[in-house]
Order: structure tokens, then sequence, then C-alpha cells
């Protein structure tokens, strides 16, 4: 009499397509977190690895673009700094500034980007926005050094007065990220149908500069513009840039309440989109 074999095989994950837009699998994000590792370290290291200076860049791009910004906008247009020092004042804002913006133009072409990869093995997409994320995230600590380095040099001079908020960066950092991913995500959906979009979104990202205070407090707004300015949800995050760490323009804690809500509805926006978008975006791209 022959035995039947009822072994039934039990499998470590099961790749299957989703049916629905609200199907995300974030616990599917930490079981890959050694490949997240593997690509924060791909990006740090090949981007510098064949290059003179090397790490050294993360000083010198917010360095020069700093002593750019305080001669043609501080010495020959004379913006307003709020009293505080020229040179800190754009640091402040160039720090901030050049995460988002990295993160928010990288991230929006991450389909296009990595169509090569996800074309051939499967992963949860959502690791290479995350790994961008974090990846700028290393080469904002390095810069944020340099930051705290004039910090220390003008508060010894006593030309500023950083305060306790300065314990608060970590929360503006965060909702730095995030408002970068949540657009970046929105944006890359609609760049694997339009190409030329890319393009697009590089000169916008330069236009939004200067609808942020970054080169410029937002109290230098005239009354009358006032409330534009208050649409952008990133004018709270530079305001506490500057009073916290050069006591320069004023701050107070419901200033990080409408960044907070915008950040996690353009966050949660984003990743519905984006999870909808990578069902089909290989027959686009």
């Amino acid at each position: 009499m022959r035995q039947e074999n009822t072994h039934v095989e039990e499998w470590d994950a099961i790749i299957e397509s989703r049916s629905s837009l609200l199907d995300v699998n974030l616990k599917e994000l930490w079981h890959y977190r050694d490949l997240l590792v593997l690509f924060v370290r791909r990006d740090f290291v090949t981007v510098y690895k064949q290059t003179i200076l090397g790490p050294l860049w993360f000083f010198i791009q917010p360095l020069l673009t700093t002593i750019t910004f305080t001669i043609i906008f501080g010495n020959v247009a004379q913006l307003d700094t709020d009293g505080a020092p020229k040179i800190i004042f754009y640091m402040a804002g160039i720090t901030l500034w050049n995460y988002f913006s990295t993160c928010l133009t990288t991230v929006s072409s991450v389909f296009n980007t990595n169509a090569s990869i996800f074309g051939k093995v499967y992963f949860p997409r959502l690791i290479m926005p995350l790994t961008i994320v974090i990846s700028n995230l290393m080469k904002f600590g390095v810069q944020f050094l340099l930051f705290l380095g004039f910090v220390g040099y003008f508060t010894f001079q006593k030309q500023i007065e950083p305060n306790a908020w300065i314990f608060l960066t970590p929360i503006i950092v965060i909702l730095m990220a995030l408002i970068a991913m949540g657009i970046g995500l929105i944006l890359s959906a609609m760049t694997t149908k339009y190409k030329d979009l890319n393009q697009l979104i590089g000169f916008g990202v330069q236009l939004f500069m200067y609808a942020s205070p970054v080169i410029y407090p937002s109290s230098s707004v005239p009354a009358a513009y006032q409330w534009i300015v208050e649409l952008n949800p990133l004018v709270g995050l530079f305001d506490y840039m500057r009073y916290a760490y050069l006591g320069a323009g004023t701050f107070v804690m419901a200033d990080l309440i409408y960044p907070g809500v915008f950040a996690l509805v353009i966050l949660i926006f984003g990743i519905l989109v984006f999870n909808k978008t990578q069902k089909t975006f290989m027959d686009t791209v």
C-alpha cells in the first residue's frame, strides 16, 4: 500500500499582484532592511569613489554656495538678514534647503533611474526612495557639522545667541525629509509617463527656493503677501533654523503644526500614488 506524501511546503515570501490601492505592506520593508543598508552604502561609496577630494565635496559645495549668496544677496542686493551675520544666515538656509531639494529631485526620478533593477528582481519598491532620503541624510549630517562650526565661532564672537530650541532639530529634519519624500513620490508617478517633466522639476525646484525663506527672512515679506508665504510648509522650518541657532527672527511651537500635518498628509498620499504606479510602470518607462 503506497503512502501519499501530505507534506505542504511553506514559503518565506509569496509575491502576488496587489488588487487594492490601500494594500501597502510596510512590514515588508523591515524584512528587506539589509538591502536598504546595502543600497545606502552603495550610494555613499560610488558617488565619491573616483573623485579627487572625495567626501570633502560635502563641505566645499555648501561653503561655495554660501559665499556666493553672501556676495550677491548680502552685499550687492543688500537683503535683510534679521540682524544676523550674513554668512551664517545664508548657511543656515542652504544647509536645510540642500537636503530638501536633493531628496525631492532624486525621489521624483526613482522609477526612471532604477528601471533596470526593478525589471530584474523583486523587492519592495519603497526601498529606493527610503535609500535616497537616508543617503542624503548622511550628507546633510556632514554639512550640518560645518554649520555648527560656524555657529560656534559666531557664538564665541557674541554675534549670535543660540537657544534651547536647537534640541528640536531632529524633528525639523524628519519633517523636511517626509515632505520631500511625499512630494517626490507623487512626481515620480508622473515622470514615468512624461519624461520631459524631469527638466521641469529641476527648474521648478529652483523657483521654489526663491518662494521659500532661504535667502531672506520671512519677516521681510510685505504684509499683503504674508498669507501667500504662510501657504509654504517649509517657512516654519526655516524660521526655526534661524531662530534656534542664530537668535534671529521669531518662532513658536505652533509654527510646526502646519508643516507636521502637511508632511503626514503628503507622505500618505505619495505612498498611495507610488503604490499604484509601481504595478504598471514597467509598461510605460
